[in-house]
C-alpha cells in the first residue's frame, strides 16, 4: 500500500503536522484503513474515496479509531490530490466527511503559494463541570496556571476537545499529559481531547498559542498542529473573549519542534457562526506499508 507523507500547516518538511494520505481508497474496508493507519503511526491518515453526494469523500483514522473530521488530514489529502493533478490549483470542491459535507477552497496567495481553506462544522460548546485542579494536574499543571477568568468548556467544530485557558507561555513548557487518565476527568465526554491555549504568543504575528493532547483512545500522545481544534479556538475567541468577526493566526507545535500555523476565519451571520481554517501542505516522502 502506497501512503504519501505530507506535513500540514507548514511550508517546511518535518515541521507542522504529519499525515498519511491514501489515494483511490475505494477498494479498502474500514478494517483495512484502520490497519494502514496503525502501521503508518501518524496522528491521522486520510483516505480519499469516491462520493455519491459530493466531489470527493475523505475518511480519517488515528492509529486507534476513525475520526469524523481532521483538519490537517484534509490539508494533506487535498495537497496530495493537487500535486498529482487530480485537483485544480484554483477551485472549490465539496468534501463528504462524517461531520457533514464541507466546502474546501483552493487558491493561490500573492506569493503564489497554494492555500487550502476548509469549512468546519458549526461550533458547539458545552460546560465542563469537573474539577479545574484535576484537569490541570492531568496535563502537568496546577490550578494556578489556569486563567479562570475565562471558562473551561468542551468545544467542537466536528471533533470534541476541552478548551483550557492558561495564563502564560511559560506554563506550556512544563506540560506533561497523562492521557490514560483523561476519561476519568472528562466525565461528560470521556473520549474528548484536551487543548490548553493562551493569548501570549512566541510569534508577534500570531494571536493565540496552543497545544493539543490526544484522547487515549487515539493511540497517540500529542497532535502537533491541529486544524479542527484551532477552529474551536477561533470560535471560543469570538464567543468568550472578543465577539465579532475575525481572522486569527494560531501557532502550535513549538514545544515539540513541529512549528506550524493555522489561520482561522470567524464569520457571524444572523443564524450561526461560520468557522473555516486556512493552511498549507508539503510533500515529504512516500511510504510503503
Amino acid at each position: 500500500m502506497k501512503v504519501y507523507h505530507y506535513d500540514a500547516f507548514s511550508e517546511v518538511p518535518n515541521m507542522g503536522n504529519p499525515a498519511g494520505v491514501v489515494l483511490d481508497a475505494d477498494g479498502l474496508t474500514t478494517e483495512e484503513m484502520q490497519e494502514v493507519a496503525q502501521k503508518v503511526g501518524f496522528n491521522e491518515t486520510a483516505f480519499a474515496l469516491a462520493s455519491d453526494v459530493a466531489d470527493i469523500q475523505l475518511r480519517y483514522f488515528t492509529p486507534g479509531h476513525e475520526m469524523n473530521l481532521c483538519g490537517h488530514g484534509t490539508m494533506a489529502a487535498i495537497g496530495a490530490l493537487i500535486d498529482r493533478e487530480l485537483l485544480s490549483k484554483d477551485t472549490e470542491i465539496r468534501v463528504e466527511t462524517k461531520a457533514g459535507i464541507l466546502t474546501v477552497n483552493i487558491a493561490r496567495d500573492v506569493a503564489g503559494r497554494i492555500m487550502i481553506t476548509m469549512q468546519q462544522a458549526a461550533p458547539v460548546f458545552e460546560a465542563f463541570s469537573g474539577s479545574p485542579a484535576a484537569l490541570a494536574e492531568v496535563i502537568g499543571l496546577t490550578e494556578k496556571d489556569m486563567d479562570l477568568t475565562m471558562p473551561i468548556v468542551y468545544g467542537s467544530t466536528g471533533i470534541w476537545t476541552v478548551m483550557v485557558p492558561v495564563k502564560t507561555l511559560a506554563a506550556f513548557q512544563k506540560m506533561k499529559p497523562n492521557n490514560a487518565s483523561f476519561p476519568e476527568i472528562l466525565t461528560e465526554k470521556p473520549r474528548a481531547s484536551i487543548h490548553p491555549f493562551c493569548l501570549e504568543t512566541v510569534d508577534s504575528a500570531a494571536d493565540m498559542h496552543g497545544r493539543h493532547f490526544s484522547s487515549p483512545f487515539s493511540g497517540t500522545i500529542e497532535d502537533p498542529v491541529t486544524g479542527t481544534a484551532s477552529g474551536v479556538m477561533g470560535a471560543y475567541f469570538a464567543t468568550y473573549i472578543k465577539p465579532g468577526e475575525a481572522d486569527l493566526t494560531v501557532e502550535q507545535g513549538l514545544e515539540i519542534g513541529r512549528d506550524g500555523r493555522v489561520i482561522v476565519h470567524i464569520r457571524k451571520p444572523a443564524s450561526e457562526m461560520k468557522i473555516s481554517i486556512t493552511g498549507t501542505a508539503i510533500f515529504v516522502k512516500e511510504l510503503e506499508v
